[in-house]
């Protein structure tokens, strides 16, 4: 009996070994499994259930499969904040909060993408505040889609020129606010993603966060079971057919 947490799979159609490393890990590794969590990031960018690419729309159907078996939940990343009902109900995903809460195994664990707590990076925190509003994102979604594009992609490449500016320290989860949510949600786990750096954190006797790794160079996933917590890392030459 276990639960699995998965994070940052930045799925496109120009890293098709992802993709066929996730259909593997989704065809072997869910034995025994009660629930999947996807905690944001599954694509690498997302601009509207209206035009998703062919490789998504089979991605759902693999997807919408497994959720025959378990439940399948997804939590919006950054780079997929505008993936919808529409999307989700053909994939079988349960959308849930930025921040969740739940009971497992007994202890009380938040649950989130990660974004959020990197707090001390405030003009990504302003920027991710601008790109939230309603109205924002409606307008957005009016254009077209090789201007959605467009946009996503000089996005992109500003982030990837202004992260080479920043500090480590800045790019990561603020301390601060860690223990701020936990405190909040009075969690004694905390599971996120975003960051890229997998580890399991002891911040206390009684507290822990645990971070899922990416999947740009192997498969990182995160299990829990009633007794023992977790990070496996699944090889790319081994999870692929």
């Amino acid at each position: 009996m276990r639960t699995l947490f998965i994070a940052d799979l930045h799925l496109s159609a120009d890293r098709p070994d992802i993709t066929q490393a996730f259909y593997r890990f989704l065809d072997t590794q869910l034995d025994n499994t009660q629930a999947l969590y996807i905690l944001g990031d599954l694509f690498e960018v997302w601009v509207g259930d209206d035009i998703a690419e062919p490789f998504a729309i089979a991605l759902a159907a693999k997807l919408k499969h497994v959720s025959t078996r378990l439940p399948v939940y997804f939590i919006h990343g950054n780079r997929d904040f505008l993936l919808g009902k529409h999307f989700a109900a053909s994939a079988g995903m349960i959308l849930l909060p930025e921040v969740h809460r739940l009971n497992l195994y007994g202890k009380a664990v938040v649950i989130l993408h990660g974004d959020s707590l990197c707090t001390l990076d405030r003009a990504y925190q302003r920027f991710r505040k601008f790109r939230s509003l309603s109205w924002v994102r409606w307008l957005y979604c009016q254009l077209p889609r090789q201007t959605r594009q467009g946009i996503a992609d000089k996005l992109r490449n500003k982030s990837k020129q202004s992260n080479q500016n920043k500090s480590y320290s800045i790019m990561d989860v603020a301390p601060g606010s860690v223990d701020a949510l936990m405190r909040q949600t009075g969690a004694e786990l905390m599971i996120h993603g975003h960051t890229h750096r997998p580890a399991i954190h002891e911040l206390t006797h009684d507290r822990r966060r645990l971070v899922v790794g990416d999947w740009y160079q192997q498969g990182s996933v995160l299990s829990i079971t009633p007794d023992s917590a977790s990070l496996d890392v699944l090889p790319f030459d081994s999870a692929c057919p």
